[in-house]
């Protein structure tokens, strides 16, 4: 069950988009870091984190369907920032984009009758929804407290990332899983 090639060629170069993304989250927490605001640079490492996992995800996926990965070449993220609220605003945007990539992905799978892919793309779906609204949140949060860092770094500290693993989350290439 290989997916098809369209669906293939769009996956690899989601996987740059999420490598990118990955490199755009360091590059928001380490703004926070130097800040010296340690909630917000761990929940922007912890994304970071999460995004080179959704690649990584990709590629196991390709991987198992004897699919060709290629890793694409990624830019540089923005890493200078006006202010507090800046990288939440640039996070936003960038989780809203990712939506509307992993939509033409289904589009893809389900233009070509791609039933296997169409399946495996559901969790990112779902994943995406939990991203916008988390994203817009903290906007709202950054924005309101803008001239109260410690107020955001409360709100992050109470209300930040979920650490669980997902049980239904697509198996990550290069992760042990366990068993021998």
């Amino acid at each position: 069950m290989v997916p098809a090639d369209r669906f293939v060629a769009a996956l690899n170069a989601q996987i740059g988009n999420e490598l990118a993304a990955h490199n755009q989250y360091l590059a928001c927490a380490i703004h926070y870091d130097a800040m010296t605001m340690p909630q917000m640079a761990a929940f922007f490492y912890h994304q970071a984190v999460e995004e080179r996992a959704h690649a990584m995800m990709m590629v196991r996926y390709l991987l198992d369907t004897d699919s060709e990965v290629v890793i694409p070449g990624v830019d540089a993220p923005q890493s200078s920032f006006s202010d507090v609220v800046a990288p939440v605003a640039l996070a936003l945007e960038q989780e809203k984009r990712v939506t509307e990539q992993v939509n033409a992905l289904l589009r893809i799978a389900r233009e070509e009758s791609d039933f296997a892919s169409e399946q495996f793309l559901q969790w990112f779906i779902k994943e995406q929804v939990e991203e916008v609204a988390t994203m817009s949140d903290l906007l709202a949060v950054v924005t309101r407290n803008q001239d109260d860092l410690e107020d955001i770094e409360e709100y992050v500290a109470r209300e930040g990332s979920d650490l669980d693993t997902d049980p239904t989350a697509p198996r990550i290439a290069g992760a042990r899983t366990g068993t021998s």
